[in-house]
């Protein structure tokens, strides 16, 4: 376990996500004491020049007081007007918790959208390099005042190694409530302490539990275990640790759980085209389609579609799907809305463009907007 201490104290990126249980009280208010002491880590780590990226969660729980809320709510409007509030506080403690230390915080909220269309990725992109440059801390939540999907079936682990592949980040620091991952419960006295994985096959046997059952947040260890797949994927280790040992972690003690990584790095929009996205409808391709895009790795044209499901626009996600097995092979960003493709269905570009105009002379799927699952 020596490589703990040199992968960690050799990043100079790092993304460190913090969940709601480790911010907040049982009422659903900002400890602020939890995050000080946070801030006070991370503060340290960017005065020492390291390049730092915290993925916050607890907006909606920090709204919850303050709206004389009980619990989180179930339905999506409370959940949005709890962020509105909550948000606004939450950046606000960060503001003054990191001042203290000669930093700035900027805050960064996203949607799917923003790291999946290739314009809104590259602003994505470009934002969080410069804010870097400039010497600023940037705090990244998902815009939770305004999106629908992230709210009810995303969360702030996955995000995390999403920003953390959007960076091209060193380390992913996950912390939460719980100090490692473990062979069963954390309860149970026979549960074991796994601290290294090197691949899925370390955690064969072990019983992770289910998500979303935590007090005020919305993740659990199913989450952190997906999202550090997820940042292993693309080449970027993760330890998985509590909340007060993260000063331990990120000094490079043997604290917590380590996920390496795997030796190469995929293209990032198209990982989070991969990890970050629902699928909006799905196009049929024949068997011919199907060798184009995955073998040879061309863009998908008309002529091969044999069939269209769902209803989306130009932009959205699509799953290019085997119409002979009906397995999902690809997923891409569509450039038509799905009303028009029924009539571009088996037809060869230049025959579109000569019938339809030259508005149709071009690929369904670009080549460079699809990613093969």
């Amino acid at each position: 376990m020596g490589r703990v201490r040199e992968l960690v104290t050799g990043a100079r990126r790092i993304v460190v996500k913090v969940g709601s249980s480790s911010l907040t009280t049982a009422s659903g208010g900002i400890d602020d004491q939890r995050l000080d002491t946070l801030v006070d880590v991370l503060g340290g780590l960017a005065g020492a020049g390291r390049e730092v990226v915290l993925v916050s969660s607890g907006a909606i729980a920090a709204g919850l007081a303050p709206l004389q809320l009980r619990r989180r709510p179930r339905d999506l409007a409370t959940q949005q007007a709890a962020a509105a509030v909550g948000q606004g506080l939450l950046i606000g403690r960060y503001t003054a918790g990191f001042a203290r230390h000669g930093l700035t915080v900027a805050q960064v909220l996203l949607t799917v959208d923003d790291v999946t269309r290739r314009a809104h990725y590259r602003n994505a992109y470009r934002t969080l390099r410069k804010l870097l440059d400039l010497g600023a801390l940037p705090i990244v939540n998902e815009n939770d005042t305004v999106a629908t999907e992230e709210i009810r079936f995303g969360d702030n682990d996955r995000l995390a190694a999403l920003v953390a592949a959007l960076v091209d980040a060193d380390l992913l620091v996950l912390l939460s409530d719980v100090d490692a991952l473990y062979t069963g419960s954390p309860s149970d006295p026979a549960s074991v302490r796994i601290p290294l994985v090197r691949s899925d096959a370390d955690l064969a046997g072990v019983t992770i539990g289910a998500a979303g059952k935590a007090g005020v947040g919305t993740g659990g260890m199913v989450t952190k275990v997906e999202a550090a797949r997820i940042a292993t994927g693309f080449g970027i280790p993760v330890v998985l640790t509590a909340a007060p040992l993260a000063s331990a972690a990120l000094a490079g003690d043997e604290v917590g759980t380590l996920f390496e990584a795997a030796a190469t790095r995929p293209a990032a929009r198209l990982y989070w085209l991969a990890h970050a996205t629902a699928p909006r409808g799905r196009l049929h391709l024949d068997e011919g389609a199907v060798a184009a895009v995955v073998a040879r790795r061309k863009s998908l044209l008309a002529a091969g579609i044999t069939a269209v499901d769902g209803s989306f626009a130009a932009g959205d996600p699509v799953d290019l799907v085997d119409a002979g097995s009906g397995t999902p092979v690809a997923r891409g960003l569509v450039n038509y809305d799905a009303v028009e493709i029924p009539a571009l269905l088996g037809r060869s570009t230049p025959e579109l463009a000569a019938a339809l105009g030259p508005g149709y002379e071009r690929e369904v799927v670009h080549r460079d907007d699809l990613v093969l699952l």
